[in-house]
């Protein structure tokens, strides 16, 4: 296991919300940051809310590198439309986030690592690519001998999640379609995400 996702319950104490709405999620106990001034939180600044607001949404996508979230966000803004629309888009288009989504796996965590190791399919063939931008009307499907994997099968049985309505899934068979883009308020966020904030952060 990497460090990252060994350490994840981390990311919701610093940013002081169960970012992922897990009952283990230790901010359910302790709504205060790590270490001993974890407890001293001041009002934020302008930046400092933007910095959390990117800082929430890069987390919640399984913590991607600054080079990453920041990739995405200079594609966002090439496209037409709301910057911020576009950016949770293309979020939302990657086969990890696709994989959780369509309540697969348990985690992003777990979603990335599925992918890695070759257990899924988008129309067929194996793509062993986590940031993979799936298209609208792609197939994504567990590979048939991946099915009894343990992490599968957990998800599989949680009631924690719902599928979104942007999605087509037959838990049956493990596969499931994406229909078509969704927009941020069919996004099932657990905790607020606030992408205008990210353009004004980057737009410093």
């Amino acid at each position: 296991m990497t460090k990252r996702a060994s350490s994840k319950y981390k990311i919701d104490r610093r940013l002081g919300v169960n970012l992922w709405g897990r009952p283990k999620s230790p901010i359910n106990r302790r709504e205060y940051g790590p270490g001993q001034h974890g407890q001293r939180r001041r009002k934020p600044t302008d930046y400092g809310m933007q910095l959390m607001a990117k800082q929430r949404l890069k987390g919640y996508y399984g913590n991607l590198t600054e080079r990453q979230f920041r990739r995405l966000y200079d594609e966002a803004r090439r496209r037409r439309g709301d910057t911020g629309e576009r950016l949770i888009e293309l979020l939302e288009r990657r086969l990890d986030a696709v994989v959780y989504r369509m309540k697969f796996v348990p985690t992003v965590f777990a979603a990335r690592q599925v992918v890695n190791h070759g257990h899924v399919l988008v129309n067929g063939k194996r793509v062993t690519i986590p940031s993979y931008q799936v298209r609208d009307g792609d197939e994504v499907a567990v590979k048939e001998k991946s099915r009894g994997l343990p992490l599968v099968m957990e998800a599989a049985q949680s009631p924690e999640r719902d599928v979104p309505d942007y999605l087509s899934v037959d838990p049956a068979k493990m596969t499931g379609k994406f229909v078509r883009a969704p927009k941020l308020a069919e996004v099932p966020y657990p905790v607020q995400m606030e992408p205008n904030l990210v353009t004004e952060f980057y737009s410093r």
